[in-house]
């Protein structure tokens, strides 16, 4: 059995491999992309949550001042923080 490699061969295993490299990069590409929103997605769940127990943290804040008795900007900004933690709360649960 004799085996002969010529200039076709070369050029077809050629395009063999470097379709299977397109292909191998895709892949790569696509499981790299999956694995870094998945890593975003965690992050911006924990920013989320650091902004809450910020927001909750103003919140005593404001009840405080209005305690002491400031009134006019102290009550509307607390009313506000209340009515848009109360929204964020219930657009969590669906």
């Amino acid at each position: 059995m004799e085996v002969t490699i010529n200039a076709d061969t070369l050029v077809k295993l050629a395009a063999v491999l470097t379709s299977l490299g397109v292909i191998g990069g895709v892949l790569l590409w696509c499981f790299k992309f999956v694995q870094r929103n998945k890593k975003q997605d965690e992050e911006l769940k924990a920013i989320r949550k650091e902004q809450t127990l910020i927001c909750y943290g103003l919140l005593a804040c404001l009840k405080g001042l209005k305690e002491q008795g400031c009134n006019g900007p102290v009550t509307e900004a607390m009313n506000k923080m209340e009515k848009y933690l109360n929204q964020a709360a219930h657009d969590e649960d669906t």
